[in-house]
């Protein structure tokens, strides 16, 4: 194990099916206002809306609320919240949701009281908030992102023509995480497997990096084994407690930092899923899922080391008699069944991707010096087509 680092993670979480009775005492520590900040309004036909602001109510808070948030949270959006944060004088945004929500939540509590350009300081130039930032809240429905133990804000900027992520110190992490998993089990089945891929995603784009012999790579390698176990279980009977359980709680720690600890990262996948993304206004996940296995094959042999440990110690594969690069094949190849069994886009096409706009993502691709090989623009356009 190489390298230097320090882990602070100051998220307190609460995990189960009584986690939002904990609600009442964290609303003891914040002011009378709450930004009641969520979706397309799901979590009014399933209970989750009413069940919270019962219990905002008998905290005596006085609720703002801001609906609407999509999917892909754009910075407009963001900008509507800021404006809700100033007038109100809100003392917590409480994000109830995915993770584009609490995404959002982040992105508003940086940028509410930042006197200068939010977009360009925070998601341009990577800086980091010098003014009064929000506290946050989340009580999660729909796992994947992570963002709920995070300081992780992924926005999109269509006039700029980029969506981009940015990852904040511990300060914008939420001070306190409600997860239930039984709040995951209204989330459509499209959406649910989407998440579960977003979550593989996380731990490979960590996974496939570095060349040291690493604990935080046999951690990783338990939770891959977990989520493949749980997400073949979910995919078949969704209402399974257990499984959806186990696929939560291996969510939160696919991205909490935890993973990146002794290593670097790729990222890669996720920045061409995002131009996917931005161009065709695709579920995140699946645009993840529908180029990771081209991605991936075009940079094996530059970590095949470490795709051979992939095929061996996540899927089982038995080297005897084969070849690295035939293992480390067989191991993708594996990823790719997992992937039809629960049920994934695994070409782009289906997501909107053509000829014609195929430049156009290119263009929004952020290549990034890191992973096992820096990409060049035609590498992207070769991906992307590969991914059709």
């Amino acid at each position: 194990m190489k390298g230097n680092f320090s882990y602070n993670n100051p998220t307190k979480l609460y995990f189960g099916e009584e986690s939002l009775k904990y609600l009442r005492d964290e609303l003891k520590n914040y002011g009378p206002t709450v930004m009641l900040t969520y979706g397309g309004g799901s979590i009014k036909k399933n209970g989750i809306y009413d069940a919270v602001c019962e219990i905002l109510r008998a905290e005596g808070k006085r609720v703002v609320e801001l609906s609407g948030v999509m999917p892909n949270p754009t910075y407009e959006k963001v900008l509507e919240g800021c404006q809700c944060v100033r007038d109100n004088n809100v003392d917590l945004i409480l994000a109830v949701g995915g993770g584009s929500t609490i995404d959002y939540a982040k992105g508003v509590s940086a940028s509410a009281y930042c006197e200068e350009d939010a977009w360009q300081k925070y998601w341009v130039e990577q800086g980091n908030p010098e003014c009064k930032t929000v506290p946050i809240g989340a009580i999660l429905t729909m796992v994947g992102t992570g963002s709920e133990m995070n300081g992780g804000s992924v926005i999109t900027n269509r006039k700029a023509g980029f969506k981009l992520g940015k990852v904040f110190g511990p300060a914008l992490y939420p001070r306190f995480a409600v997860l239930n998993p039984r709040y995951t089990m209204t989330v459509p089945q499209y959406q649910m497997v989407a998440g579960f891929f977003d979550i593989m995603s996380h731990l490979m784009e960590q996974y496939f990096a570095g060349t040291a012999d690493c604990t935080t790579d046999y951690i990783n390698e338990g939770l891959m084994r977990s989520l493949i176990h749980s997400t073949r279980i979910a995919a078949k009977n969704p209402q399974d407690y257990e499984a959806r359980a186990n696929i939560m709680w291996t969510a939160t720690w696919a991205l909490n930092t935890l993973l990146k600890c002794g290593k670097g990262g790729d990222w890669e996948v996720h920045q061409i899923g995002h131009a996917i993304g931005l161009v065709t206004d695709a579920t995140h996940g699946m645009t993840l899922a529908s180029v990771s296995l081209p991605y991936y094959r075009h940079v094996m042999h530059d970590g095949l080391h470490q795709f051979v440990r992939f095929a061996k110690n996540v899927w089982g594969v038995r080297p005897e008699g084969k070849s690295d690069e035939q293992v480390a094949t067989e191991g993708l190849k594996c990823l790719e069944q997992w992937m039809h069994e629960i049920g994934v886009v695994t070409h782009s096409r289906e997501l909107g991707v053509t000829e014609q706009n195929i430049e156009a993502v290119a263009d929004a691709v952020l290549i990034l010096p890191v992973g096992y090989r820096t990409l060049t623009r035609p590498e992207v356009v070769e991906i992307l087509r590969e991914s059709m």
